[in-house]
């Protein structure tokens, strides 16, 4: 039995040091969000601006921690990290040619 838990201790330490993470970095990635979360919520109880600013500012990091650490950016070649960039960047320039828009009728 300990033979058992000592090689997934031995496979779990092995995990760590190629680069993957680890459960304690999902955990603090996951309490992180949640805090981010909380200020959200606390912001719409602040009034519409103060939850708007939120939203603009709090929600891409959020979006960015999920990216990185959940969908595993942060191990990934600088290719595909490109071309994720270039795809927010479209969607970016997109949003702000829609809020112009609507801003000057």
């Amino acid at each position: 039995m300990s033979e058992t838990i000592a090689r997934a201790h031995e496979s779990h330490e092995a995990e760590a040091s190629h680069g993957h993470p680890t459960y304690g970095t999902f955990i603090k990635v996951w309490v992180a969000l949640l805090l981010l979360t909380g200020a959200l919520v606390g912001l719409s109880h602040l009034g519409q601006t103060a939850a708007v600013w939120g939203l603009l500012t709090l929600t891409p990091i959020k979006a960015a921690l999920v990216f990185y650490f959940f969908m595993h950016l942060k191990y990934e070649g600088i290719l595909l990290k490109g071309v994720i960039l270039v795809t927010l960047g479209t969607l970016l320039i997109f949003f702000v040619l829609l809020f112009s828009d609507v801003a000057f009728r």
